[in-house]
């Protein structure tokens, strides 16, 4: 049976309908029409689902959205806001992009780009408790974070680059 919830996604409120035990990535997907985070394996451990809950990365494939209720949802759509909100600056309309989104860029990193949402979203989670992450650092972060087109030499260049970017205080 459906339940009206409240959750907040990328800094707005949202009521939605939804069983209490459906999976948040559900819910993000087929209510709020984001595009970000997508549905892996089902199992938590591909990473391709990946959001961040009050600033960690959580797997939103087995969370229920009752879970997450009068909490803080953030997905790759809201990384640039979190940016500027990091800088105390207002979004510019649009948004920039948050450094790991221009730093995936600039490096080339998808191929297909299927997993690199919960890439980016485990990078941010990472970057915003260690500002200097060594090699060894980021490859323990992003562990358990699965890449079928294996661009992981492209992905520790790309958060080696975003990582110096918001170290500058810059995007």
């Amino acid at each position: 049976m459906a339940t009206q919830l409240k959750i907040r996604v990328n800094g707005h409120v949202h009521d939605v309908s939804a069983g209490r035990d459906t999976p948040l990535l559900y819910v993000l997907r087929n209510e709020l029409h984001l595009i970000g985070p997508r549905f892996g394996c089902g199992l938590a451990q591909c990473g391709a689902c990946s959001v961040l809950l009050d600033g960690k990365e959580l797997r939103s494939c087995v969370t229920p959205v009752v879970a997450v209720t009068g909490r803080s949802i953030t997905t790759l759509e809201g990384l640039p806001a979190l940016w500027a909100e990091k800088r105390r600056r207002k979004p510019s309309s649009p948004p920039e992009l948050h450094p790991l989104q221009q730093a995936w860029i600039e490096v080339g990193v998808p191929q297909c780009g299927y997993c690199q949402s919960g890439m980016m979203i485990q990078a941010a989670d990472l970057l915003s408790t260690n500002t200097q992450p060594t090699e060894d650092d980021i490859r323990a972060a992003m562990n358990g974070h699965l890449c079928r087109c294996g661009t992981y030499p492209k992905i520790l260049k790309a958060i080696k680059r975003a990582a110096a970017v918001m170290a500058k205080g810059r995007a």
